[in-house]
C-alpha cells in the first residue's frame, strides 16, 4: 500500500555517484518566459517615459484656480499666493467636491484667507476696507466701476466670511457656541445682497468637513510625535537589529538551549502581558466612565481614551490568553518533533556560519524592492496627473449651454456667452479625449501588474540565490573545502545567467493571482452598498479561494526555486519534483517543517516582544527613570507601534535567511534519505545530530 502511494508521486531519486551538489554545468531554462519578461520590462520603461512626458505632479501638489493656474507654484506670478479662495462657498456641495472636482463658483489664488465679515456694498464706502476687499477680486476691477457692474462681470465676491486654510483651500471658520453654529464668533451674517443668513447655511457648503478636519488634526499630531521621537525610534530599531544578530549568533553555538530559552521567554513575556492587562483592568474598577463599552464610545480621535475603558484591557487580556494557550498546547503535542526541529536548526546555524554573507543578502533584496516601489509610485503619480485641464460653462440662471465644455481663450466672444450673459468659462477638472487618455486606466493597470511581477521576481531571486548557497553547503562531502569560495555570489550568478526565465515564470503565476485578488477587492468595495447577498457571498468565496491559492503557489514556488537551484531544471519540472518529494514525505513535511517554522516565528515574536515592552515603558513614562528622558507626545502609541512593526520587519529579514536555509536543508535532507542508505558506498550526508535523532547511521558507526 505504501509503495502504491509513493508511485502516485513519482519514484524516489536514485543514487548518483557523480552528484556533488548544485549542478555546475547547466543550460538556460524557460527561455520563452525570459524573453517575454524582458519585453514586458522594456514596455514598462516605455510606459514610464510616456507618463513622465505627459504627467504633471503639480496637479497633486498645488490647487488650481478657475483659469487652470497653480496656486503657490514657484517661479510664477502666483508664487506668493498659495491658497485657493471660493467666491461663494455655499455653492459647493461637500469638501470632496472641493478636493476632487471643481466647485461651480469662481476660484482664485490668494495670499491669505479672509479673516473678517465684509460685504462688497459695505467695503465700497470705505477706501481702507475696499483696498482689503480688492485682494479677493480678479484683475481688472477698479474703484470707478459700480457695484452692479462688478457683480455682473463676476470680478468680486458679494461677501467675505472669516476662513481658515485647509488643504491649501479657504474654508469658513465654523464653530459652535452653546450648541449654535457660528462663523467668526457670530451666528448671522450678511450675504452681500442685504439679507441676513444663519451661519448654519454654510454647513452645506462644507458638509462632512469636520470629520476630515479631525482626521487632519490626528495626522498632524502623529507627524509632530514622529519629529519628537524619531531618534528614539531609530535607537529601538538598532536594538532590534542587535538582538536579531545576537540571537542568530547564539543559535550558531547554543541552538538547543536557545530554542528552549526562547520558548520559555515567549511564554513569560505573553504571561506578563496578561498580568499587566489584568492589573490595568482591575485598577479601572469603579472609575467614572470606565465601564462604557467600546461600541457606545465609537471612534475617538484621541486614542488614549480607549485605554481608560475597562473593556479595552479585557479584550487585550483575552487575546493574549488565547495566544498563550495555543502556544502551550502546540508545544505539548509537538514535543517529540521539537528534537528533530532543533537538530535542523542547529544544522542551519552551522550552514549560516559557513555562509555568513547570507545574513546581509536581505539588504540587497530590500534595495531592489525599494527601486521597484519607487519606480511604480513615481509612474503612478505621473499617470494620474497626465490629464489635460477641462473648462466648462457655469452660470446662475437657466442656460442651455450649462456644464458644456468651453474654451476660456475666446469665451467672451463666443455664442455661449452671447446667449448666457451671466455665464463663465471655469476650470472644471482634469481629463481628455485623446487615444492616450482613453487608455489611461489600462496603463495604470499595467503599472500595477508589472509592479507585482517585478517585486515577486526580486523576492524569487533572493530565494533561489540563498537556496543555491545553502545546498552547496549540505552536499559538500568535506566542509568547507568542497564548497565554492563565494557561495552567495556563485549562486546569484547562476540564478541570473541560467534561470531568469524560471524566476519570471514563477513570479508571473503569483502576480496573476495577486492582480485577480486586487480586482476582487475592488469589486467588493463597489458592492458594499449592494443588497444582493448572493453576489456578496460568491465574491467572499472567491476572495477566500484566491487567498488560499496564493498561499499554495508561494509555497510551491519556494520549493521549486530550491530544486532549480540544485538541479538546474525548468520551473514546471522543478515544481513537480519538489511537490512529489514533499508528498512522498507528507508526514515529515506536515509536522517537522511546520514545527521549525513555528520555532522561528517564536524567535521573531520574542524579539518583537522584548523591544515592544521596552518601548512601552519608555514612551509611556511608566518608569520614573525615563520620565525626564522620554519625549512629550500626543500619542505615545505612535512610536511604540512604529518600533514594534519595524522590529518585526528587521527580525523577519534576518530570520527569512534562516527560514530559507531550513527549507533548503529540509529538501536536501529528504533527498539524502532517498539517495543514500548509510552504507560505505552511499553514506548519509546529513549531520550526525540529525542521524542520532532519526536513529540512522552510516556503516561502521553505532546507532545511539
Amino acid at each position: 500500500m505504501e509503495l502504491e502511494e509513493k508511485s502516485k508521486y513519482g519514484e524516489p531519486r536514485k543514487y548518483d555517484p557523480t552528484f556533488k551538489g548544485p549542478t555546475q554545468h547547466r543550460g538556460c531554462t524557460d527561455i520563452v518566459c525570459c524573453i517575454f519578461f524582458i519585453l514586458a520590462i522594456l514596455a514598462y520603461f516605455a510606459v514610464g517615459i510616456l507618463a513622465w512626458s505627459q504627467g504633471d505632479p503639480r496637479k497633486v501638489i498645488y490647487p488650481t484656480d478657475s483659469r487652470g493656474q497653480f496656486c503657490g507654484q514657484a517661479g510664477t506670478p502666483l508664487e506668493k499666493k498659495p491658497l485657493l479662495f471660493y467666491f461663494n462657498i455655499m455653492k459647493c456641495a461637500s469638501p470632496m467636491v472641493l478636493l476632487e472636482f471643481q466647485c461651480p463658483t469662481t476660484q482664485m489664488c490668494v495670499e491669505k484667507c479672509p479673516d473678517r465679515f465684509m460685504t462688497l456694498v459695505k467695503a465700497y464706502t470705505n477706501s481702507k476696507d475696499f483696498n482689503y476687499y480688492k485682494t479677493f477680486c480678479k484683475d481688472g476691477m477698479s474703484s470707478s466701476m459700480s457695484i452692479p457692474d462688478i457683480l455682473r462681470q463676476g470680478l468680486c465676491p458679494a461677501m467675505l466670511t472669516p476662513s481658515k486654510p485647509f488643504t491649501r483651500r479657504c474654508f469658513p471658520a465654523l464653530g459652535k457656541q452653546d450648541g449654535v453654529i457660528t462663523v467668526g464668533n457670530t451666528s448671522h451674517f450678511d450675504d452681500g445682497s442685504g439679507n441676513m443668513r444663519d451661519a448654519k447655511d454654510l454647513v452645506d457648503g462644507v458638509k462632512n468637513a469636520t470629520v476630515v478636519i479631525e482626521a487632519r488634526q490626528v495626522v498632524m499630531k502623529i507627524f509632530e510625535d514622529y519629529t519628537q521621537s524619531w531618534y528614539w525610534i531609530l535607537i529601538g530599531l538598532v536594538i532590534a537589529m542587535l538582538l536579531s544578530l545576537l540571537f542568530i549568533v547564539l543559535l550558531r553555538f547554543l541552538a538547543g538551549i536557545m530554542v528552549w530559552i526562547m520558548v520559555a521567554l515567549v511564554i513569560i513575556v505573553i504571561g506578563y502581558g496578561i498580568f499587566h492587562c489584568y492589573m490595568e483592568y482591575a485598577a479601572l474598577k469603579g472609575e467614572p466612565g470606565a465601564d462604557v463599552t467600546l461600541q457606545d464610545l465609537g471612534f475617538q480621535a484621541d486614542f488614549t481614551v480607549y485605554l481608560q475603558i475597562r473593556q479595552t484591557w479585557l479584550a487585550f487580556m483575552i487575546i493574549l490568553a488565547i495566544v498563550e494557550v495555543i502556544i502551550i498546547l502546540l508545544l505539548i503535542f509537538l514535543r517529540k518533533r521539537l528534537l528533530i526541529a532543533i537538530a535542523l536548526i542547529k544544522e542551519a546555524s552551522r550552514a549560516i556560519g559557513y555562509v555568513m554573507c547570507s545574513l546581509f543578502y536581505p539588504l540587497f533584496t530590500f534595495l531592489l524592492l525599494a527601486v521597484v516601489i519607487a519606480y511604480w509610485a513615481v509612474t503612478a503619480v505621473f499617470l494620474s496627473t497626465s490629464n489635460e485641464p477641462v473648462y466648462k460653462v457655469f452660470n446662475d440662471s437657466d442656460c442651455e449651454h450649462s456644464r458644456k465644455t468651453c474654451d476660456p481663450a475666446n469665451f467672451s466672444t463666443s455664442l455661449m456667452k452671447g446667449q448666457c450673459p451671466d455665464s463663465e468659462c471655469l476650470f472644471a477638472f482634469y481629463g481628455g479625449e485623446t487615444v492616450y487618455h482613453k487608455y489611461l486606466i489600462g496603463l495604470q493597470f499595467y503599472n500595477v501588474f508589472l509592479f507585482l511581477w517585478c517585486a515577486n521576481f526580486v523576492t524569487a531571486l533572493g530565494q533561489m540565490t540563498l537556496a543555491g548557497a545553502f545546498a552547496s553547503y549540505y552536499w559538500a562531502f568535506v566542509k568547507p573545502d568542497d564548497m565554492p569560495s563565494f557561495p552567495i555570489f556563485s549562486s546569484l550568478g547562476r540564478s541570473l545567467r541560467y534561470h531568469t526565465g524560471t524566476l519570471a515564470f514563477g513570479s508571473l503565476i503569483l502576480s496573476t493571482i495577486q492582480i485577480i485578488r486586487v480586482l476582487l477587492e475592488y469589486l467588493d468595495h463597489k458592492l458594499k452598498g449592494a443588497q444582493n447577498k448572493c453576489a456578496r457571498f460568491v465574491l467572499c468565496c472567491l476572495k477566500c479561494c484566491f487567498w488560499c491559492l496564493e498561499k499554495f503557489v508561494k509555497f510551491l514556488n519556494r520549493n521549486a526555486y530550491i530544486m532549480t537551484a540544485i538541479y538546474g531544471k525548468n520551473f514546471c519540472t522543478s515544481a513537480r519534483d519538489a511537490f512529489f518529494l514533499l508528498m512522498r514525505n507528507m508526514i515529515r513535511v506536515a509536522v517537522l517543517d511546520k514545527v521549525t517554522d513555528f520555532l522561528l516565528f517564536l524567535g521573531k515574536l520574542l524579539i518583537v516582544g522584548l523591544v515592544g515592552v521596552f518601548a512601552f515603558f519608555f514612551f509611556s513614562g511608566r518608569v520614573k527613570a525615563f520620565e525626564d528622558t522620554a519625549p512629550n507626545l500626543h500619542y505615545y502609541w505612535v512610536p511604540i507601534l512604529t518600533v514594534v512593526i519595524g522590529s518585526y520587519l528587521i527580525a523577519h529579514g534576518f530570520f527569512s535567511v534562516y527560514s530559507m536555509c531550513v527549507d533548503t536543508l529540509f529538501l536536501c535532507f529528504l533527498e539524502d534519505l532517498e539517495r543514500n542508505d548509510g552504507s560505505a558506498e552511499r553514506p548519509y550526508l546529513m549531520p550526525e545530530s540529525l542521524r542520532k535523532v532519526l536513529k540512522k547511521k552510516n556503516k561502521g558507526q553505532p546507532a545511539e
